[in-house]
């Protein structure tokens, strides 16, 4: 009994023509980066709870045959 893994070897550079959405949509993106945004007069950070979880209950209120939709919908996207 064998077992091997083949992996593809990565560049040594990643350029944004190997991105797909890029190679598929060139004319959306711009040919140069402006580079970084200029430093912003407030600076905004979200502090992280170690252990906490997403809440388990719904944004808001569905009507039950919407909810049954809903639960279709998202089968048939687990599916593939």
């Amino acid at each position: 009994l064998y077992l091997a893994q083949v992996t593809e070897k990565e560049p040594a550079e990643k350029r944004f023509k190997d991105v797909p959405v890029i190679r598929d949509f060139p004319e959306v993106f711009p040919t140069d980066l402006p580079g970084l945004p200029p430093p912003r007069q407030v600076d905004f950070w979200i502090d992280i709870v170690l252990g906490a979880a997403p809440m388990a209950r719904a944004p808001y209120q569905l009507a039950p045959s919407k909810i049954k939709e809903l639960a279709e919908q998202l089968q048939e996207l687990s599916e593939k």
